[in-house]
């Protein structure tokens, strides 16, 4: 069965959205995937003027849902016709409808991020409590609020792979995916340095030979052959996030392809090296 069939591309009519459509167009071309929007809005609000003209809380909820309902209904429609592309409206908590509509069939979410000047130090509160709520995968990218995320034209992935309970998963699915995307597929792995300086301190001579890379190079290679893979494998060395993130700036790929935990439980499925890869990557980063 192929990995992606039905994407949800959430929309609140932004810049952002509407640089982000031409990717989901090439994303669901590439992998001839069926595509709907979903827009949340916010029945329960009220403005001044609504208040101060005492009208009926349904009867404004009621106005709000057709005024979105129209807005969606017209959004990107050249691109996506709503014969083609279905429309989903709902209201409440715009992360929460995210999640509970994903569940209806979706195996992809594509989404930017928003934080404004604020992105390098955190994500958008929707994007993040998407990332920990849902359960499929999801492709974000960093703000734009004209500029398209970078698009998926050389077909190169790149796929960090922290050796830990997840690896495995998180390399199925990246191996399978490029072989339906036709794609290139490297694999990142980061070594962490003793302290912030080794890395510049020592020649990089001393760090392939060293122990812990070969043990690395040793433990991914199992890994592929579990999983079928024969991706070339780059070894970062420094600190972890600070070096998956350079080695990533440094490659020239589409797509960076990292994992969230397996279960949300209480601290979530969004870990602190996810949520900082996420945040900081020069291209659009696909979580699983």
């Amino acid at each position: 069965m192929a990995l992606i069939t039905n994407i949800l591309f959430p929309v609140d009519f932004s810049h952002s959205c509407l640089a982000m459509s031409a990717y989901v167009k090439r994303v669901a071309a590439i992998f001839r995937a069926r595509m709907s929007m979903i827009h949340v809005f916010d029945s329960a609000s009220h403005n001044g003027l609504e208040l101060y003209l005492m009208r009926a809380p349904d009867e404004i909820a009621q106005e709000h849902e057709e005024v979105a309902r129209q807005r969606l209904d017209s959004f990107l429609q050249f691109d996506f016709p709503g014969s083609r592309f279905p429309r989903i409206l709902a209201s409440g908590d715009t992360a929460s409808q995210i999640a509970v509509n994903a569940k209806d069939g979706f195996d992809l979410i594509i989404m930017p991020t928003h934080a404004g000047a604020f992105r390098r130090m955190l994500l958008g509160s929707t994007t993040a409590k998407v990332l920990n709520d849902v359960e499929c995968p999801v492709i974000t990218s960093k703000h734009a609020e004209s500029i398209a995320p970078r698009p998926i034209a050389h077909r190169k992935l790149l796929c960090a792979v922290g050796l830990g309970e997840n690896s495995e998963r998180v390399l199925r699915y990246a191996h399978k995916l490029s072989a339906e995307a036709h794609a290139n597929l490297r694999i990142i792995h980061a070594v962490q340095a003793a302290n912030s300086l080794v890395s510049r301190s020592l020649a990089l001579e001393e760090w392939t030979q060293s122990e812990e890379r070969q043990q690395a190079h040793e433990r991914i290679d199992a890994l592929q052959r579990r999983v079928g893979s024969r991706a070339p494998i780059q070894i970062a060395v420094g600190q972890i996030k600070q070096a998956l993130v350079e080695a990533a700036r440094q490659s020239d790929a589409d797509l960076l392809i990292i994992g969230r935990d397996s279960h949300s439980g209480v601290q979530g499925r969004l870990r602190d090296l996810t949520y900082a890869m996420v945040r900081d990557s020069p291209y659009p980063v696909l979580s699983v």
